[in-house]
């Protein structure tokens, strides 16, 4: 029988709160002594071992130290790159680690004349494994359509950085159907941040979710990161997922239609709750139909949480919106910022009366204004900031 370790998506450094990017490295330290305790024969790092090309430091300096460890335990360690650690020029840090001794790449292929991209196995023992890399916008899907190699006689793995159509459903992503890809006997996936583990026939396809959540939703979601440890006996897989619960997670969620009363409704909610050494979580919702979401002092509540013995604190207010669009030319120092904006739209609209288009202003402006919430995706933001800018389009081609 043969054990393997199947992680993915570690997302080293993605973190900006000292706290959490703490525990990230932690989760994957842990993932990394289980792999030692449990005698695995090799570990498979699916995409997104960093969290960029080109991590800190710091952050080297820790997974060297790791890689070192899996090393002197002559545990081998198989990867390939993902759409965050992936680069353009050819050239990671994933490279340093290969040329250590510590990893071995498995994106071998090359392209023949009619673009057809055949890859070549790399062994471990009687094992082949197969790999091709996870690329910025998804990129590699395309590439996924041309990608062939032949079925061995061997137990065969194909790991990927990708989306397949089972995972994401309805959602409208660029995603492949795992029929169309080559035959394998089990497919060591990562990119999608969710537990998924299926059969098809003999195949098995496997998402093990992040070693550790990578933003606030999946701090909701999933609570913690998790790996797969894989059997394989008599050509078939068994599979187990070892869950890494490091903090406990406490969300709290508020709904909120006064700025000026927010303060101290939400301080007095986060009373109610046990808070002690955990992943604070605050979710703001509702539609503000006094004052604004700069009424809330934020500080005020971070001081209490931290009183109340938090771990790390973060806050969502992606589902907070204000009723009006008019704008509150405040008495205070910080209201300059909406006092400037105010009269900006004052002097274009005398200047631009007779267009139509600066009735929308306030609207415009108030989208602009947005601000992206607490470890929200910057790409997430993105398409929340242009989901709002169409609608403010579309309401306008409707006169």
């Amino acid at each position: 029988m043969v054990t393997f370790a199947h992680m993915a998506d570690c997302h080293l450094g993605c973190w900006r709160q000292p706290e959490l990017q703490k525990i990230n490295f932690e989760s994957f330290r842990k993932i990394v002594d289980i792999c030692i305790e449990t005698k695995v024969d090799f570990i498979l790092i699916a995409g997104d071992l960093f969290d960029s090309a080109y991590p800190s430091i710091e952050i080297l300096k820790e997974t060297f130290q790791e890689f070192k460890k899996i090393h002197d335990n002559n545990i081998p360690v198989y990867l390939i790159a993902g759409s965050h650690d992936f680069s353009t020029s050819g050239k990671t840090f994933l490279d340093v680690l290969e040329k250590a001794g510590f990893c071995k790449n498995v994106e071998k292929f090359t392209t023949d004349e009619s673009g057809r991209i055949n890859l070549e196995p790399t062994y471990h023992e009687d094992i082949a494994i197969f790999g091709y890399p996870g690329k910025k916008s998804g990129m590699e899907i395309e590439d996924l359509k041309k990608v062939h190699f032949e079925k061995l006689n061997a137990f065969t793995i194909f790991m990927l950085h990708t989306t397949i159509k089972d995972v994401v459903g309805t959602i409208p992503m660029d995603s492949i159907e795992k029929e169309k890809l080559p035959l394998a006997d089990y497919y060591a996936f990562g990119h999608i941040h969710k537990y998924y583990n299926e059969t098809l026939n003999d195949s098995r396809f496997v998402y093990p979710t992040p070693t550790f959540p990578a933003n606030f939703q999946e701090l909701i979601d999933l609570k913690c990161g998790s790996f797969v440890l894989v059997e394989i006996e008599n050509n078939k897989t068994n599979t187990k997922r070892i869950q890494i619960p490091l903090k406990e997670v406490s969300l709290v969620i508020v709904d909120i239609d006064n700025g000026l009363t927010a303060t101290q409704k939400i301080i007095s909610e986060l009373d109610k709750h046990n808070l002690n050494d955990k992943i604070t979580l605050l979710k703001l919702r509702g539609i503000i139909q006094i004052g604004k979401a700069g009424d809330i002092n934020f500080k005020e509540i971070e001081d209490f949480v931290k009183k109340k013995g938090a771990y790390v604190f973060l806050r969502n207010m992606s589902s907070l919106k204000l009723e009006s669009q008019d704008f509150d030319a405040g008495e205070n120092d910080s209201d300059n910022i909406e006092k400037v904006e105010e009269r900006i739209f004052k002097e274009f609209s005398t200047v631009n009366s007779k267009n139509n288009f600066t009735k929308y202003l306030p609207t415009l402006m108030n989208v602009l204004s947005m601000e992206k919430a607490e470890d929200e995706k910057s790409a997430v933001f993105e398409d929340r900031l242009l989901s709002e800018l169409k609608d403010l389009l579309e309401m306008r081609q409707l006169e």
